[in-house]
């Protein structure tokens, strides 16, 4: 079953203009989509996901003003700096990435940790559509239906213990399947680390996604399993996680750690507090064009203020940026 969790801020279904399998969706609304969707799927999609997709009820509510991201955009315009520094170069080079098999680390200050294979880890959750907006620290936008669960869910059931207060996570580091971590680009010491306060990481809008348009995660946007957190820039929402580590300290970011003035660890939107090379006050939703631009103003918590800013009462956002 698809679970909706509908909110004045979200971006839903069936007034957004859509896309590719969207625009088929529509037309059977009523009827179960399940081999609607998995018709768009790779042949090679692993049968865990194929089962979870086949078992999710599609459902549609309405807000206005909202479009999807072609998908073409959205997997062929990515930063994925693991493949490549150039936005065409996690398409390119994404194929060489094996997700299979593949294991997911929970440790730290928790009561249950342990090494999950990502079916086993998968399995216990339903599959639910969020339709999000994603804002890039750049100044670009997109918005993308990504199928997911809750973080909340897998951080409870792993029971964190008093002691834990951020929750850190890690991504793969295997240069010889990930070209772009033998390059040196920009100096990262690989593995790419994010980190979430505790109370964010246990925020229902933030989500661990294995899918989108309603199909398998393509490598270069983050597969087989990411992390969406939707009022934040793009940059915290780390990709094909190997490790989820409940820590007492706030754990260093690669970001934050290689330009501090530039990336802080909130990273919230902001359209208030520019980067020190832009504004932060526009963005331009994609696609867009020299002769077409899309350009539009910018949301506070990129247009999640009512659910996700009481959890910063009393926290300056100008200095933790």
């Amino acid at each position: 079953m698809l679970i909706k969790l509908p909110r004045s801020s979200e971006c839903k279904a069936s007034e957004i203009t859509p896309e590719g399998i969207y625009l088929s969706r529509r037309t059977l609304l009523g009827g179960s989509l399940a081999g609607l969707a998995l018709g768009a799927l790779p042949s090679m999609a692993p049968g865990w996901f194929s089962e979870k997709l086949a078992a999710t009820r599609w459902q549609a509510v309405t807000v206005k003003g909202e479009a999807i991201t072609p998908f073409k955009d959205a997997t062929h315009y990515n930063n994925f700096y693991e493949f490549g520094p150039d936005k065409g170069d996690p398409a390119a080079n994404g194929d060489s990435l094996k997700t299979e098999p593949w294991s997911v680390v929970v440790d730290g200050e928790v009561g249950k940790p342990g090494r999950y294979a990502l079916e086993d880890f998968v399995k216990p959750y339903q599959l639910e559509e969020r339709i999000y907006r994603l804002r890039c620290v750049e100044a670009w936008s997109m918005v993308i239906p990504w199928l997911g669960f809750p973080l909340a869910q897998v951080l409870k059931q792993v029971e964190p213990t008093s002691k834990a207060r951020y929750v850190r996570f890690e991504t793969l580091k295997d240069p010889d399947h990930m070209p772009g971590q033998r390059s040196g680009f920009a100096l990262i010491d690989w593995p790419y680390r994010e980190g979430l306060r505790l109370d964010e990481a246990m925020h229902p809008l933030a989500i661990l996604a294995v899918g989108m348009y309603g199909r398998e995660l393509p490598s270069q946007n983050g597969a087989p399993l990411r992390l969406v957190v939707p009022w934040k820039y793009g940059f915290k929402s780390i990709k094909s996680i190997v490790r989820i580590s409940l820590v007492a300290e706030q754990p260093g970011t690669t970001w934050e750690g290689l330009a501090p003035d530039e990336y802080g660890f909130y990273a919230n939107v902001n359209p208030t507090v520019d980067h020190p090379r832009w504004s932060q006050a526009r963005e331009r939703r994609l696609p867009s064009g020299l002769f077409s631009p899309n350009v539009r103003e910018t949301q506070m918590f990129n247009g999640y203020a009512d659910e996700v800013a009481s959890l910063y009462t009393g926290l300056d956002l100008r200095k933790n940026y």
